[in-house]
C-alpha cells in the first residue's frame, strides 16, 4: 500500500519484509530456541513509508498501542495486540524531539524530549493533536548525549525525569546529571543528582522509583538505581547544581577515585548505592527502558517484576528488588534473546503481552539486532518455564525461589551450586573490570517440602559484591534443566538477625 508520510489523521495498514527468526541472530545465553517454546516473539508489522523508530510506548484508554517516536512523532496503533498483528497507524502528533517517555492522562498525552516535558491534547476531537503546552524545561540541553527520559504518572500525577550528562563524564547544563520530578501544574521539583546516562525511569512493585544507568565512568556495569530524594547516586560532576536545588545539602565529601563503593558509601553519607548491578555483557551492555509486569499472571510466572531492554544486545532481562535496612538491592536474571533490533523500551499490553521496540542509530553504537527499527511482541504460550523465579538474601545466606519444584535430592545436595562473588572498582575511569574475586562456600541447601525453593546457607556474605550463581546442575522433578542457570545478586547490606 502506498501512503503519504505525515498526512493529519493518517491510517495505514501495510507490512514490512519478513524478520528475522530470533534463532537465526546468534547467541547470546544460547537458550533462544528454548525461549521461544515459551516466549514466542511475534513481529508487529510496519508499513514501509512510516519512520516508525519507537523511543517510548503507552497503551491508551481504549486500548490502543502508543508510540513515541526518535524523530518525534507519535502514533496511535490499533490492532497491535490482535494475533496475529494486523496493525493500522494513526499519526497522532508531530514534532518532537527524541520521545523517552510517554504518560497518558485526563485525555492528554504527556511527552519527554530532550529539553522539556510537555501536554499534548486534541482540543478540538478531530483525532490530531492541536495543542502543545510545556509543562517544564527548567533544565539544560545543549548536546547529544544529553538525554531526557521520563516515567509514566505517579500516584500524585508527577513525572519524574532522569537527565543524561554532558558526553559522559561532565556536567555543562543545568541539572545535568539529576533526576528531576515534574508536577501536574509545572513545577520541576529536583530529587538527586548523581547519574551518568541514563535510559528509562519507573516504578518497582511497592512504587518507589528508579532509573536504569549505563556502564561508564563512576559505573563499572549497568545497574539499577534508586532515586532517593536527597541522594547521591555515583557520578561526582552534577555536584555544581546544588546551588539551584533549594532544600537539599550537597554532600560535604566527594567520593574517592580507585576506591570500592562499600567503602566511599561509609565516607560519602549521601551515596546511595546500585540496587541492582547487571554484570557487563552477560547482563547487558547499554540497558534502556523498564517496566513493572502487573499482568496478574497473564505473562506467566513472574507477577511483580522488573523487565528491562537492552539497546547493544537486542535482549530483555529481568530484576526483583527488595529493601533491606534500609536500603534496596536485589537480582538480575537472564529472559529472552534475539530481538531484532536495539531495544529503547518496553510497555505491558491489557493482555499482558511484552511490547518491545526500537532502532539502530548512525553513531557508532553497535546493536546486536540486524534491522533498522522494529516493533515486537513477546508472548506467553501458557507453557511455565523452569526457572529461577527470585533470589532472596537471609542472614545467613539466600532464599532461591522456583517456578517449577526441583529434584529434592539434587537441589540438597551442597555441591550442586556454584556462588561466586566479584566488585567493581569505583573511580573517574570508563567502567571497571570485575575486582576481589570470592568463592562462597555453601555450608547446608534445605529445599522446601513442596520443591520450589531451596534455602542456601553459606559460610560467609560478601558485602558490596555481586553474588554469581550457576545452578547448572538443578534438575526438575521430571529430570529437566533450567532454561536459564544463572542468575546475580547484588549485595549492599545483609540482613540482621
Amino acid at each position: 500500500m502506498v501512503i503519504t508520510r505525515f498526512i493529519p489523521a493518517l491510517l495505514v495498514s501495510a507490512m514490512l519484509p519478513h524478520l528475522p527468526a530470533a534463532e537465526d541472530l546468534g547467541s547470546m545465553w544460547g537458550s533462544a530456541q528454548k525461549e521461544a517454546e515459551y516466549y514466542p516473539i511475534v513481529n508487529i508489522p510496519i508499513p514501509p513509508e512510516v519512520p516508525m523508530r519507537p523511543g517510548s510506548f503507552e497503551i491508551l484508554p481504549d486500548g490502543r498501542l502508543a508510540v513515541g517516536t526518535r524523530r518525534g512523532d507519535i502514533y496511535f496503533i490499533d490492532g497491535a495486540f490482535d494475533s496475529p498483528p494486523n496493525p493500522v497507524y494513526h499519526l497522532f502528533a508531530s514534532g518532537q524531539d527524541e520521545i523517552f517517555g510517554l504518560a497518558w492522562k485526563d485525555g492528554a498525552m504527556t511527552t519527554t524530549t530532550f529539553g522539556e516535558v510537555t501536554r499534548i491534547s486534541d482540543s478540538d476531537g478531530d483525532g490530531v493533536a492541536d495543542r502543545y503546552d510545556t509543562l517544564t524545561n527548567n533544565w539544560g540541553y545543549a548536546e547529544g548525549h544529553e538525554f531526557a527520559f521520563g516515567s509514566k504518572h505517579d500516584p500524585d500525577g508527577n513525572i519524574w525525569v532522569a537527565l543524561g550528562l554532558s558526553g559522559s563524564y561532565e556536567s555543562h547544563n543545568l541539572f545535568r546529571g539529576w533526576a528531576v520530578k515534574v508536577t501536574p501544574d509545572g513545577r520541576m521539583l529536583p530529587v538527586c543528582s548523581g547519574l551518568r546516562s541514563p535510559g528509562g525511569v519507573g516504578p518497582n512493585a511497592q512504587g518507589v522509583m528508579f532509573a536504569i544507568e549505563s556502564q561508564g565512568p563512576w559505573n563499572g556495569c549497568c545497574s539499577l538505581k534508586h532515586l532517593k530524594p536527597g541522594a547521591f547516586l555515583g557520578h561526582p560532576a552534577s555536584y555544581n547544581w546544588y546551588p539551584f536545588a533549594p532544600g537539599i545539602l550537597p554532600p560535604a565529601l566527594e567520593p574517592n577515585s580507585n576506591s570500592r563503593m562499600g567503602i566511599e558509601k561509609k565516607r560519602v553519607r549521601e551515596l546511595v548505592p546500585p540496587a541492582v548491578k547487571f554484570p557487563y555483557i552477560r547482563m547487558g551492555r547499554s540497558i534502556s527502558g523498564f517496566r513493572l509486569n502487573q499482568s496478574h499472571g497473564k505473562f506467566g510466572p513472574f507477577e511483580n517484576q522488573i523487565f528491562l531492554g537492552d539497546y547493544t544486545l537486542s535482549i530483555v532481562m529481568r530484576a526483583t528488588t527488595e529493601e533491606v535496612n534500609g536500603v534496596w538491592q536485589g537480582a538480575c536474571y537472564p529472559f529472552r534473546e534475539g530481538l531484532a533490533t536495539g531495544i529503547m523500551n518496553l510497555e505491558f499490553s491489557p493482555m499482558g503481552q511484552l511490547v518491545a521496540g526500537g532502532f539502530t542509530t548512525n553513531r557508532q553504537w553497535p546493536v546486536r539486532g540486524s534491522e533498522p527499527f522494529a516493533l515486537q511482541r513477546i508472548d506467553w504460550s501458557g507453557l511455565v518455564p523452569f526457572e529461577i523465579r527470585e533470589i532472596n538474601i537471609r542472614p545467613s545466606g539466600f532464599l532461591i525461589h522456583f517456578t517449577q519444584p526441583v529434584n529434592l535430592q539434587i537441589a540438597a545436595d551442597t555441591t550442586t551450586y556454584h556462588i561466586t562473588t566479584y566488585t567493581h572498582i569505583y573511580h573517574a575511569g570508563y567502567g571497571s573490570p570485575e575486582v576481589d574475586h570470592t568463592t562462597a562456600h555453601v555450608t547446608q541447601a534445605v529445599p522446601s517440602t513442596d520443591g520450589l525453593s531451596v534455602m542456601v546457607h553459606l559460610e560467609n556474605i560478601t558485602e558490596d559484591h555481586i553474588h554469581d550463581f550457576d545452578l547448572a546442575r538443578i534438575t526438575s522433578t521430571d529430570g529437566e534443566p533450567l532454561v536459564h542457570n544463572k542468575a546475580y545478586y547484588t549485595v549492599n547490606e545483609i540482613p540482621k538477625d
